[in-house]
C-alpha cells in the first residue's frame, strides 16, 4: 500500500489523486499549531477495487484558522475509502471541515466512512464539521459522523484521584483523543505534535 504523510503548511496547494484498478492509497495528513491553512484534497477512485485509507489531525491552540475541503468520489464500483479526522481547537481559534463523498450511479458495492471529530479547549474556540455523503447507487454501505466537545471532566477526575497533576492529566487526555491519527505519523512526528500540545 503506498503511505504518505503530509505536513501541511501556510501555503498549501490542492492535491488531486487518482486511483486505478486495484491501488491502495493511506494518506495521513497533519496540521502542526501555529500554521493558518486552507487545505483542499481530492481524491477518484477510479479502478474496481482501489482503496483510499485517510486520516488528518489539525491543532489550533492560539488564533490559527484551519480549513480542511476533502472530497473523495466513487466512480466504479467495488472500492472502499475509510476517512478520520481530529482536532483541538483552543484559545480563540477557529476550524473547518468539509467533506464530501460521491458515490457514482454505477458505483455499487461501494464502502465509505467519514468522521471528523474536534475537541475544544476554551469557550472561545470554534469547530465546524460539514461531512456529506451524495449517493447515487443502491447497493452501498456508507457512513459519516462528526462530533465536537470539551475535555470530560470524569476522565480528568480520575486521572488526578491518581495522584497525576491537572496539566499533566490533560495533556494525556489529548494525547489519547488524537492517537488514532498520531500513531500513523511516525515516531518523531508524533512526539513532536505531542510536545506541542498546550
Amino acid at each position: 500500500m503506498d503511505s504518505r504523510v503530509y505536513v501541511i503548511g501556510r501555503d498549501s496547494v490542492p492535491q488531486y489523486f487518482r486511483l486505478e484498478a486495484g491501488e491502495a492509497l493511506s494518506l495521513t495528513l497533519a496540521v502542526p499549531p501555529g500554521v493558518s491553512c486552507r487545505y483542499c484534497l481530492e481524491v477518484d477512485l477510479e479502478g474496481p477495487g482501489a482503496s483510499l485509507d485517510l486520516a488528518g489531525l489539525y491543532l489550533c491552540p492560539g488564533a490559527e484558522q484551519v480549513d480542511l475541503r476533502i472530497l473523495v468520489r466513487h466512480s466504479v464500483g467495488g472500492c472502499t475509502s475509510r476517512q478520520l479526522f481530529k482536532g483541538i481547537v483552543g484559545g480563540t481559534a477557529s476550524a473547518s471541515f468539509d467533506g464530501l463523498i460521491y458515490v457514482a450511479p454505477d458505483a455499487q458495492k461501494t464502502e465509505a466512512f467519514q468522521e471528523n471529530h474536534a475537541l475544544l479547549l476554551s469557550d472561545t474556540a470554534r469547530a465546524e464539521s460539514r461531512p456529506q455523503l451524495e449517493i447515487y447507487a443502491d447497493d452501498v454501505q456508507c457512513s459519516h459522523g462528526a462530533t465536537t466537545g470539551y475535555l470530560n471532566p470524569e476522565e480528568l477526575f480520575y486521572l488526578r484521584s491518581r495522584g497525576i497533576p491537572e496539566a499533566e492529566a490533560r495533556h494525556l487526555q489529548m494525547q489519547a483523543f488524537l492517537a488514532p491519527v498520531a500513531r500513523r505519523l511516525g515516531d518523531a512526528l508524533a512526539d513532536e505534535i505531542h510536545a506541542s500540545l498546550p
